[in-house]
């Protein structure tokens, strides 16, 4: 169940953060799926995610919940009623069980457990019931022992074929997350490739120039997101075909197990763009109106960097006149205002840009 806390979320980087919305079916091709179920005491599930024997990437380390909603969720089983079930993804080559769906229930269960809600006691509040105002230390010791022994039904499934395929991996996680506030494709992409390059962009995200264009951190990754979708356009633009989603996916497979070099490479062409885009266009750079809008970062963006790369890079004012007149290119704006993964208007939005910063 979502509350207004979240849904506030989600219509703030909705607000603030332009780019269009895509529902692809992401393959025709057949799964072949190996999945047991297991019913776990609510102390045995508290105690393995406490251990992180239950893997929780980073990205789900964001609790999103507010206590509110957690006290519901707390009560269902304090009263005995069916709460949802939770999904494990076991890794085939490293035996991890990776948290699909239900991190937020077992985050709760643990914080109750012990004690701790946003480093203040956790107490359960909203509720029209006698535990109201309880933390788990003040219930009644039949209360304790049954929440402790409530059965929680869970199910770890694993991918046998196809394999070597971040798609339809991604499709599994997308139709098996069943939680009230779905995973974004960052979250999911986050999931399925975890490891060095995940790390990496999430160092990017903390870029100081960045973090003054883009505005707060994203509680859903699409500020990380979107400095996936500017490395893939800087190295594989060449290759791009709609979906977008796709497109992101094979990148980031395709960086899964890169060097440290070829990172450090990356980092260096990220962060001196995001310099260059402050000091020239400033902090509404990609802002045509009063949100970040993604297609005009993705375009204007990578033109800059790949001009930055280039023998004969524009200077500070050069490049604040190319943007300029790139807003008032109608060709240009036909490439980002609507259909923007489309091949036609990303081939079109780059070509306009790269010509405006003179990008060969």
């Amino acid at each position: 169940m979502e509350d207004l806390d979240s849904l506030s979320v989600e219509m703030h980087e909705q607000e603030d953060i332009e780019d269009e919305v895509e529902d692809v079916v992401a393959t025709s091709e057949l799964f072949s799926i190996s999945s047991f179920g297991v019913d776990y005491p609510v102390e045995t599930l508290v105690n393995r995610t406490r251990k992180e024997m239950f893997y929780l990437p980073d990205f789900q380390r964001q609790f999103i919940w507010s206590q509110n909603q957690a006290s519901r969720f707390i009560e269902s089983l304090l009263l005995g009623l069916p709460v949802p079930g939770i999904f494990l993804f076991k890794e085939s080559n490293t035996g991890k069980h990776l948290v699909i769906d239900g991190q937020q229930r077992l985050k709760s269960l643990q914080y109750f457990f012990d004690g701790k809600f946003n480093n203040k006691v956790f107490k359960l509040r909203g509720l029209d019931s006698l535990w109201e105002g309880k933390s788990f230390q003040s219930l009644s010791d039949e209360d304790q022992f049954r929440l402790s022994d409530a059965v929680i039904h869970t199910t770890v499934f694993k991918q046998d074929l196809p394999k070597e395929d971040i798609n339809s991996v991604y499709e599994v996680f997308e139709r098996i997350n069943t939680g009230g506030i779905k995973l974004s494709p960052q979250e999911i992409r986050s999931c399925v490739c975890h490891g060095n390059f995940n790390d990496f962009l999430h160092s990017l995200n903390n870029d100081e120039n960045w973090r003054v264009i883009y505005g707060p951190k994203s509680k859903r990754l699409k500020d990380v997101e979107i400095i996936l979708r500017f490395l893939a356009f800087y190295e594989k633009k060449r290759d791009y075909s709609s979906p977008m989603k796709h497109f992101l996916n094979d990148y980031m497979g395709f960086r899964r197990n890169s060097t440290d070099a070829e990172l450090e490479h990356l980092r260096n062409v990220f962060s001196s763009t995001m310099e260059f885009v402050l000091s020239s266009l400033s902090q509404k750079a990609f802002r045509p109106d009063r949100s970040l809008n993604v297609a005009v970062f993705d375009s204007v963006a990578t033109s800059i960097a790949r001009m930055l790369q280039g023998d004969n890079p524009l200077d500070l004012a050069e490049a604040k006149a190319a943007y300029d007149y790139l807003l008032s290119n109608d060709e240009f704006k036909s490439g980002y205002l609507q259909a923007t993964a489309d091949n036609d208007n990303v081939a079109k939005r780059f070509k306009e840009a790269n010509s405006a910063f003179r990008v060969t």
